[in-house]
């Protein structure tokens, strides 16, 4: 029985060797002066990845956050792929090259000595495409075709038979998917399944009814510059600037008593100041980002200026979640206890030069080492009263994707739903086990980690009042502090839609 399995598998193998060396006789023998004029330099382009790493340099030269981490998430892709295809691959299949004698002389390139399977140009192509692909699909698709045709190029140019190139894109790919498993990207691509709801709200051509109010020093002087596009693209809009020395605060207060439309720029700590005024006097807000990250502003659909001026003319306004700390401090993305807001900005001021992989390990090294823990006793529904030792809470609203303290922005911003985060540092070697967590991407299964999907929720410090951080920027301490949803209790401007 086993003869005659092994048997068919040769026979299997010989009919699939010889449709290969057909495809390449085929491709070889082609009289085309494009592919004379084309494959040659094509596949010269990609010898040591030197057509990805150009690639690289202009995505990181863009202004786009998410082909930014493309080109991170595509090179270190690549660089695996690389290692193992040729270190690894190449000394466990051991195909001899094809002869080239079939090809064209103006296309035959020189063909380095390691064994022929799998094909190196293609597996580093396919790496690269999937993994800016994971972070930014549009570039994805974009490199997609360019890769098929480094591929081609190692048939043509009699460099590779068709399924060294197969077998090379496979593992590039594979590779890229299973580094976007244990370092998951920022930006989970899913299926539109929900709108926002949207409130009937005037066009503004030229911003009559908007009163702005901002800081002209704010992210790092960027303030002037919007100050500028506003009123080239808005001139009709009030403009109201803070001074050293202002109460930001009150001149919110004073901008919502006379506006329409009420307009802020500044960080995530300012907008919530400014979300919680519109709130309670029942207007529509507009951001501008004008901070250091914007995340409200980035989940909202307004990563620019031109995202928030675009809104207000078009009347694209709609409902959002807030949260409220004991029933009367909102916030707009996340309250923490603890260190989380210092791992954040460690994180997110090392992630562009260091990648997010490292950066997340650098800054929990950093958090664990350096910070205090706290003691917290929660209730846990059907669990009862639970106490926990921690470093790390994190409680967003609504919910953000990717499990574990990397959370990367949110799909919805009406759910009605708390996203709380715990990390135990307590246990039987915690800190050991919390980084080996992070270095294998596996913290969201560690059992020190904790995630919660809640509605309201109440913790109590065990050792005394701590100190809240709303939005990485208010601060407040208390001992008991109540976590509330105000469901769909803002209407701002946005598109609502992610690079």
């Amino acid at each position: 029985m086993r003869t005659g399995h092994h048997r068919r598998r040769r026979r299997i193998g010989v009919a699939l060797g010889a449709v290969d060396r057909a495809v390449y006789d085929a491709v070889a023998r082609s009289d085309s002066p494009l592919l004379d004029a084309t494959m040659p330099r094509l596949t010269n382009a990609a010898n040591y990845s030197r057509l990805w790493f150009a690639i690289a340099v202009g995505l990181v030269a863009s202004r786009s956050a998410s082909a930014q981490r493309g080109a991170a998430r595509g090179v270190t892709s690549l660089a695996v792929s690389s290692i193992v295809t040729n270190q690894v691959a190449k000394r466990v299949w051991s195909r001899r090259r094809p002869i080239p004698d079939a090809v064209p002389l103006a296309r035959v390139v020189r063909t380095p000595s390691s064994t022929s399977m799998p094909s190196g140009h293609s597996a580093s192509a396919a790496a690269f495409a999937v993994g800016v692909g994971l972070e930014n699909r549009k570039f994805g698709a974009a490199f997609a075709p360019l890769a098929a045709l480094v591929g081609v190029s190692r048939v043509a140019t009699g460099a590779h038979y068709p399924a060294d190139v197969v077998v090379g894109f496979g593992m590039g790919a594979s590779i890229a998917l299973v580094i976007g498993r244990v370092f998951p990207p920022m930006s989970v691509y899913r299926p539109v399944d929900h709108a926002p709801r949207w409130v009937p709200t005037r066009e503004r051509s030229d911003g009559d009814g908007v009163v702005l109010v901002i800081n002209p020093n704010s992210g790092s002087g960027s303030g002037e510059r919007i100050i500028d596009e506003i009123r080239a693209h808005l001139p009709a809009a009030e403009i109201v600037t803070c001074g050293e020395g202002d109460d930001t605060t009150e001149l919110l207060r004073a901008a919502a008593e006379r506006a329409e439309v009420l307009a802020v720029g500044g960080g995530d700590g300012t907008v919530a100041a400014a979300a919680d005024i519109a709130r309670l006097a029942g207007l529509p807000l507009a951001v501008f980002p004008a901070g250091t990250f914007n995340h409200f502003a980035k989940d909202i659909g307004c990563a620019t200026v031109a995202d928030t001026v675009d809104a207000i003319r078009k009347g694209r306004a709609a409902r959002v979640d807030l949260a409220l700390l004991n029933g009367e401090k909102a916030f707009i993305n996340n309250a923490n206890i603890g260190a989380y807001p210092q791992f954040v900005r460690f994180r997110e001021r090392y992630e562009k030069t260091l990648g997010k992989p490292i950066a997340s390990v650098y800054a929990m090294l950093h958090t664990l080492r350096r910070e205090r823990p706290v003691r917290l006793r929660y209730r846990d529904t059907g669990n009862g009263d639970t106490t926990v030792t921690t470093s790390l809470f994190f409680l967003g609203t609504s919910v953000y994707e990717t499990p574990g303290f990397a959370p990367a922005h949110r799909p919805r911003m009406d759910d009605g739903l708390l996203d709380v985060r715990i990390l135990e540092v307590d246990r039987r070697f915690a800190k050991s086990r919390i980084m080996f967590s992070v270095l294998t991407g596996q913290l969201a299964r560690s059992s020190l980690y904790r995630e919660l999907r809640v509605t309201d929720f109440t913790v109590t410090s065990l050792d005394g009042p701590t100190t809240i951080a709303l939005d990485g920027e208010i601060r407040t301490r208390c001992t008991t502090a109540s976590f509330t949803v105000d469901h769909e209790g803002l209407v701002v401007f946005g598109s609502f839609e992610r690079e």
